[in-house]
């Protein structure tokens, strides 16, 4: 069992939240609207609310922001993060949904870990699940592949036992650099979605033969 701090009350936080409680994980919701952190938390059940800018409860801190924001969230709570392994789930999409916002050689992950104080760790993870097949999940004989990617092995082990815990497989793509690789890939699931799938109900599966 982990301790999650969400940051952020959208619904990405709300289905990860959900999942985290019915791990029997301990949860903290923060948001900058403490009224919809508040209201989120009292939805979920079992939650309890954090204050935005103070050191987060959880040793895993998961972001839930639009990216336009995240790193600049991460300066703001500076040393507070020191010593939490940082989740970004973020993705940078232009708005018509062809190109990454992120300039060339970086990832929004990376760009995070700039932001984050010494001895915070930052791993990339959910970021190629769409929010509505996280919260219903109908399983289909198999769990939700959850790729991922990081420097820090301990931090990754420990997002993966979490990711384990809430009923999903992790999948462990590398060192953080590869968040690149799994934001292009959050991308090319937004042009599937909109034109050969036609739809945004599917998730993405390695099948190991």
């Amino acid at each position: 069992m982990s301790s999650i701090s969400i940051i952020g009350a959208g619904g990405m936080a709300r289905a990860l939240g959900a999942r985290a409680l019915k791990g029997g994980n301990s949860l903290e919701v923060i948001g900058r609207d403490p009224a919809k952190a508040a209201e989120l938390a009292r939805e979920l059940g079992g939650a309890t609310v954090g204050t935005f800018g103070a050191a987060p409860a959880g040793d895993l801190v998961i972001l839930a922001v639009p990216y336009a924001g995240a790193a600049s969230i991460v300066g703001q709570y500076g040393d507070a993060l020191a010593g939490k392994v940082i989740v970004d789930i973020s993705n940078a999409f232009s708005p018509d949904f062809t190109e990454l916002l992120v300039p060339d050689g970086t990832s929004a992950a990376e760009e995070i870990a700039k932001a984050a104080p010494a001895g915070a760790h930052v791993v990339k993870a959910f970021n190629t699940i769409f929010g509505h097949v996280l919260a219903a999940d109908p399983g289909e004989g198999r769990p939700l592949d959850v790729f991922l990617a990081g420097d820090d092995e301990q931090a990754k082990a420990s997002v993966s036992a979490f990711v384990t815990g809430i009923g999903m497989r992790p999948l462990d793509a590398g060192p953080l650099a590869m968040a690149r690789r799994l934001e292009g890939t959050g991308l090319l699931m937004m042009g599937l979605g909109r034109h050969g799938v036609k739809s945004f109900d599917f998730s993405l599966h390695v099948d190991a033969r």
